[in-house]
């Protein structure tokens, strides 16, 4: 998330993880902040520095994972001059940047076992030594660290050092998912719609429909809070209408008939091949029945069904296909548990 960002939300689930990394913030102790991609790991980060007495001191960040192997030791510790090729002057790493303030270690899982043994020497004793060294430098850091993976499972496979873990877990604040935290979505799809409508130039904020609200409800968001705002700043960026309350949201911004085919799968045996190709799916007619619910929800799916595989599931084209709006289609999609059906 940006760094100007803001917490926004109302869940308990949500308030309570805030609330642990705001106690824990005054202490002069690691701290492990766990959770899915964007549920905010770096703005707790942020939090745990600003709400520290190192508050004025560096908030230095390092993304474990945007590094080859071979460059995050000389990143995290610095290096002398002519210590490897390329290193043509000697230069202080993360460490001795964030001397006196914190040091914000994201995806912290991708450590190499060696960068996790020289973390560990630089935790325990408050020294790093840059790589061509002998000499060690005294630094005074508070670290922070995230990753969305599970640390106690990567100790158990051998992918991540007991005893480290056991250094920097003094407090572990683990965010929720945005599709655990009940009502935050509607406050932060009016929060960032508002932001994207003031950012062109609207008159007011007009809002959603209703069906456009109940979208973003039931969605899973796997992409959790940023997914959100992605979703949300399309959806007002590319409504025509200000004075309209905005009712249609696209989840999935590569969505398009024109999109580029997916690479076949490993070919089936020759004998399969050579099977009948299974009959299309079609309305079902039903001339004697006891159940006219159940054989009018029947003959709606399969209408359903079939309008889909002619339209390669494509929702849109499919509505139209139908002459159906986009969120009527929604609604008889989600209706009949084909969602996950289509694109």
């Amino acid at each position: 998330m940006e760094r100007n960002a803001q917490f926004i939300g109302q869940s308990s689930a949500f308030l309570d993880s805030v609330e642990r990394a705001s106690r824990a913030a005054a202490l002069n102790r690691p701290v492990l902040v766990i959770g899915e991609r964007g549920t905010g790991k770096e703005l707790i980060a942020e939090r745990l520095h600003h709400l520290s007495n190192r508050w004025s001191a560096p908030l230095v960040t390092m993304n474990c994972a945007a590094l080859p192997e071979t460059l995050i030791e000389a990143e995290l510790f610095g290096h002398e001059a002519g210590a490897f090729t390329g290193a043509t002057r000697a230069r202080a790493g993360r460490f001795e940047e964030a001397d006196g303030g914190t040091l914000f270690l994201d995806e912290l899982a991708t450590l190499s076992q060696g960068a996790q043994e020289r973390l560990l020497r630089a935790t325990e004793y408050g020294e790093v030594t840059r790589i061509g060294s002998s000499k060690p430098v005294r630094v005074d850091v508070r670290i922070v660290a995230a990753t969305n993976e599970h640390l106690p499972a990567l100790v158990e496979a051998g992918r991540f050092r007991a005893d480290l873990l056991d250094r920097l877990s003094f407090e572990v604040v683990t965010l929720p998912p945005l599709r655990a935290r009940e009502g935050d979505v509607e406050v932060l799809a009016d929060h960032f719609g508002r932001r994207m409508a003031a950012e062109l130039s609207w008159p007011h904020w007009p809002g959603f429909t209703k069906a456009a609200s109940e979208a973003l409800e039931s969605h899973d968001w796997p992409g959790n809070v940023r997914e959100l705002r992605n979703v949300v700043e399309r959806a007002v960026y590319r409504w025509e209408d200000p004075e309209r309350p905005i009712g249609e949201i696209t989840f999935d911004p590569f969505a398009s008939p024109w999109r580029p085919a997916e690479k076949a799968a490993v070919a089936a045996p020759a004998v399969e091949a050579t099977a009948p190709p299974a009959p299309k799916a079609g309305p079902v007619i039903v001339l004697d029945c006891d159940d006219l619910r159940g054989a009018v929800h029947a003959h709606e799916r399969a209408l359903l069904e079939a309008a889909l595989q002619r339209c390669r599931f494509n929702q849109r084209q499919t509505a139209l296909a139908l002459k159906l709006t986009y969120d009527q289609l929604r609604h008889a999609l989600k209706r009949h548990d084909l969602l996950d059906r289509a694109q």
